[in-house]
């Protein structure tokens, strides 16, 4: 895959932060990955391994220390257009309505007010959430909330969609129908998703790819494609033979990254 078919490149990419006391801290080490347009890709591996410097570092929120980071081709000196960014904790402000929440990222774009609530609505309506639009965020549950956030970030009809650990927070059942209500408006978007999570199951049921990260510094241990078939229900498809072979194949990879983390806290504590 070259760079010009690449809707993200990562080239050696190394990212060391100031250490509390001094010194530095390497958060990841000469990660290289290439994310294909429309192509969704799930990175998984060990707590506080520096999966979500990956995404800080192709959406431009922090600069590589060393090597190489580029969105459709252009090295990544600062914001990059056309990006959308969920993140764990909700983003809506308490003191708007979920009508102009969604609305906002179409605003500060520069789009005239009546025709940003317009497009609102329409998404709010995509997400599940007619009738909602003039309630505020304390009003409503924390999958209620999530779907304000997707129609946030989707909104703007971002070319690259980073999320990181966005339905972290969900109980079970509730997480299992986001899952599904993402892969439904994603489906057919021609987005590039990255999507950083701790749950192996998600991790598999919506990904195209797995890539697997090591204890950190992070770097790539491996990528396991997932040829299970789209479109796909993500509640079923987790009684597959297929899935359940995919799944063994992931956690062999992480299994030993999860160890050495453990043990290095052991350690510091």
């Amino acid at each position: 895959m070259t760079q010009t078919t690449s809707a993200i490149r990562l080239q050696r990419a190394t990212k060391v932060f100031p250490a509390a006391g001094g010194g530095t801290f390497t958060a990841m080490r000469e990660v290289t990955l290439d994310v294909a347009p429309g192509e969704f890709v799930t990175v998984v591996g060990p707590t506080g391994c520096g999966k979500s410097t990956t995404l800080a570092l192709i959406s431009g929120l922090e600069p590589a220390s060393a090597g190489e980071v580029a969105v459709a081709g252009t090295p990544v000196t600062g914001l990059p257009g056309k990006v959308g960014y969920m993140f764990q904790q909700d983003a809506t402000l308490p003191w708007r309505t979920v009508v102009d929440n969604v609305a906002l990222g179409l605003r500060y774009r520069g789009v005239p007010k009546a025709q940003a609530r317009e497009r609102a609505r329409e998404w709010i309506d995509r997400v599940g959430l007619g009738g909602f639009e003039k309630y505020y965020p304390h009003q409503l549950s924390g999958g209620m909330r999530k779907r304000v956030a997707m129609a946030q970030t989707l909104i703007t009809e971002p070319e690259i969609l980073l999320m990181d650990e966005p339905f972290g927070a969900l109980d079970v059942q509730t997480r299992e129908l986001m899952q599904a209500e993402l892969l439904r408006l994603w489906a057919g978007t021609g987005a590039a998703v990255v999507f950083v999570t701790h749950d192996l199951t998600e991790a598999i049921a919506l990904a195209d790819r797995v890539v697997v990260m090591t204890a950190a510094p992070a770097t790539v241990k491996s990528i396991v494609p997932v040829t299970l078939p789209r479109p796909r229900d993500v509640e079923a498809i987790r009684l597959d033979p297929a899935f359940l072979d995919l799944y063994r194949e992931v956690w062999n990879s992480l299994r030993e990254e999860v160890e050495i983390a453990r043990e290095r806290g052991a350690r510091r504590g």
